[in-house]
């Protein structure tokens, strides 16, 4: 019997902490759709570690003490699975799925593609790509922040990442690729059940699932095949030309990271950018701050503005770990083959790591840094998001261009409230604004006194 923190006797029988007794079924649909609404309400009941059990999944242990988060990131790789439910989408050789030596190796050979000096690299083409998205914004009345970041963030996908500077092939490629992204529970439930594939909708997926995989596997091909690919500074080639200590990444494991970042990394991305703009309008002071900083270029508050968004607003709720052999957490002994799932939501909202948990305030991220385990939405240990520095550089991008841009109100008086889309918490109307130039005739620069009064931290 493993444990992390003290000696515990093979005899010590496993022990699951108390939850809430609803059927398999129901448990499941609340902790899909309203994670931030039921899992409160739970720690409240039963504590920071309880139980839910899950239709297809079992037992999941949710985990909201730091201490004992940290005791789950830190804890031996050979203990933790990663999240296989995933391989059907991502790949059997994505990072998010693979395990022990062969994470270790993967995460070794894509370091060089997500290090500083190339995220460095990304940069003149991230502010080339948002400086162009922000002159397409409509001016003067509502549009959508949240479908705004989507479109940014598909295209840094397709340019910074793959490469792919023609427009025409562009056009081509967006519909399947927003089928993908877009992908619902529904649509995923094929991967349970492969004959659904025979039908519509799952038939159109599955049909847009492989033009992308095939497009992926022929731009892969091709970067092999050109002479300058060291010197090409997109992610693909990175990642082609990448050899450390003559080992390299072959054609399927760099397509598979490729499906890791279109699925996981420009959802997560553009749904944190699409509440940070809601926020900022709805704060004039963290507004006025942001322009200023965008003004004199002043990435360490547009950074405050991103981790503060992440810390209120975490586009995923929840890590999922699965244990495979049992374990202590805390005061528990845990059997194996458990889930157990430190509730970013939850540990990032208690009022014992931050003051005013609640409040939209980017200045406690240059007051000092939050304490161990207590901002975890890049998750952590050897598991932790290695392309974090590539989301934050693309996020400060967007923020200045837009904030140098535009002078930015709010759409409606009261906040948005947080809606439940697949496994992600977006606001509920997209995180709609008014944009208008800098210094145009009645411009509502800081989100209008009233407008933003009632802005006091929608925990909804």
């Amino acid at each position: 019997m493993r444990d992390t923190s003290t000696t515990v006797g093979p005899e010590r029988r496993t022990v699951l902490p108390p939850g809430p007794r609803l059927p398999a079924p129901l448990q499941t649909a609340l902790l899909i759709k309203a994670p931030h609404r039921w899992l409160p309400r739970l720690r409240r009941r039963y504590g920071d570690t309880f139980r839910l059990r899950l239709a297809g999944m079992g037992d999941m242990v949710i985990v909201t003490d730091p201490a004992e988060v940290r005791q789950v990131f830190s804890g031996p790789p050979e203990l933790y699975y990663g999240n296989p439910v995933n391989a059907p989408v991502i790949g059997e050789r994505s990072m998010v799925v693979v395990e022990g030596k062969d994470h270790l190796r993967l995460r070794r050979l894509l370091t060089p593609a997500f290090g500083a000096a190339a995220v460095q690299g990304y940069d003149e083409m991230f502010e080339r790509i948002a400086a162009a998205r922000v002159a397409r914004w409509p001016t003067g009345r509502p549009f959508s922040a949240l479908a705004e970041m989507e479109n940014y963030t598909q295209e840094i996908f397709l340019r910074v990442i793959l490469g792919i500077d023609d427009e025409r092939r562009h056009a081509k490629l967006r519909g399947p690729f927003r089928r993908i992204v877009n992908t619902s529970l529904l649509d995923a439930s094929s991967h349970l059940r492969p004959g659904l594939e025979r039908f519509e909708p799952w038939r159109g997926y599955a049909a847009a699932r492989r033009y992308v995989r095939g497009l992926m596997d022929s731009e892969i091909a091709a970067r092999r095949r050109v002479a300058d690919v060291h010197e090409r500074r997109d992610l693909l080639s990175r990642l082609v030309a990448t050899s450390v200590d003559g080992d390299a990444l072959s054609d399927a494991e760099i397509r598979d990271q490729l499906m890791t970042l279109m699925l996981a990394g420009n959802h997560t991305t553009s749904t944190t950018l699409g509440w940070a703009f809601h926020e900022l309008v709805r704060h004039p002071a963290a507004l006025r701050a942001a322009r200023a900083a965008a003004e004199r270029d002043d990435e360490d508050y547009l950074d405050a503005v991103v981790n503060e968004t992440m810390r209120l607003r975490p586009p995923l709720y929840q890590v999922i770990r699965r244990l495979k052999e049992p374990a202590r957490i805390g005061a528990y002994v845990l059997p194996a083959e458990v889930t157990v799932s430190p509730a970013v939501g939850l540990v990032q909202r208690d009022g014992r790591a931050y003051g005013e948990p609640d409040a939209f305030r980017p200045e406690r991220f240059l007051e000092g840094q939050p304490g161990p385990g207590s901002w975890i939405p890049f998750g952590g240990g050897v598991r932790r998001c290695p392309g974090s520095r590539f989301a934050m550089a693309e996020s400060a991008a967007i923020l200045k261009a837009a904030l140098r841009r535009f002078e930015l109100r709010p759409a409606a008086r009261r906040p948005e409230r947080v809606r439940s889309r697949n496994i992600l918490l977006i606001p509920s109307e997209g995180a709609r604004i008014v944009a208008r130039p800098v210094g145009a005739a009645g411009a509502a620069g800081t989100g209008g006194g009233r407008e933003a009064a009632t802005a006091a931290g929608d925990a909804a």
